[in-house]
């Protein structure tokens, strides 16, 4: 009898499945906003630059003169003991948290919020940023990551910069045991074996030296049997198109 396949495992909600938090440094996110920012600023200084496992840019922790902390997402260019704002008044400067309405056209900004007070959504990732494109009656235009351009309420946080850590990716691996430690920080199986690599026992695409994985699936078939190509709208060699020589 062969062991139940990933999908089954997935829907179990095992350990390997579940994201470890207790090594996680906190939520990089915004606190919830005062009445004071959209009226004036508050003053904070850069206490500690930290490592999130699992996470490509660092953390930026900020202690602000009414006494709370909050960590967010770096920006590059900031450093320990830099002094920091976030309100109306604030200036345009780097690591300084603004209502993207009050922020000028052209700004490269990061953790963008996308209704005002959740706390940060888009541009989060290292090395990313999106830019104010325009304002107009309460409604700011922003051009993501992606190119794609999007409107918000102006009321929306952000913070001037762009995430720190961009030529993370610019690295190789170089080998396996690198790849593994960091899948083992996020909620993620890893390595991803192929069905149809697998014994007719483990999977039903495995067995056989012929290709598989092509049947189709209906929407409604059960865990173990919905795999591969599921409720496809067509299927079979376009008519016309060149049949592949192998």
């Amino acid at each position: 009898m062969g062991k139940r396949i990933l999908v089954q495992r997935k829907g179990r909600g095992g350990s390997n499945f579940r994201s470890p938090k207790w090594i996680k440094v906190g939520p990089a996110r915004y606190g919830a906003p005062s009445k004071l920012e959209y009226t004036s600023k508050i003053n904070g200084i850069v206490e500690d630059l930290l490592h999130d496992p699992g996470r490509g840019c660092p953390l930026a922790l900020i202690k602000f003169e009414d006494g709370s902390r909050e960590l967010i997402v770096a920006p590059e260019g900031i450093y320990v003991g830099k002094n920091v704002a976030k309100g109306v008044l604030a200036e345009i400067d780097i690591g300084n948290i603004l209502p993207v309405g009050n922020i000028p056209e052209g700004t490269n900004i990061c953790n963008v919020e996308l209704r005002p007070g959740d706390g940060g959504k888009i541009a989060r990732r290292s090395g990313t940023y999106a830019i104010i494109v325009a304002h107009s009656s309460g409604k700011t235009v922003i051009k993501l990551p992606s190119g794609k351009l999007k409107t918000i309420d102006s009321r929306c946080r952000a913070t001037i910069g762009i995430v720190a850590a961009g030529g993370r990716v610019e690295k190789p691996f170089l080998k396996a045991g690198n790849k593994y430690h960091l899948i083992k920080r996020k909620a993620v199986k890893w390595p991803i074996v192929r069905g149809k690599a697998m014994v007719a026992a483990s999977h039903p695409h495995g067995g056989g030296a012929h290709p598989k994985g092509g049947t189709p699936v209906s929407r409604t078939a059960p865990p173990g049997q919905k795999v591969g190509i599921i409720a496809p709208r067509r299927t079979g060699r376009k008519k016309g198109a060149p049949r592949k020589v192998r």
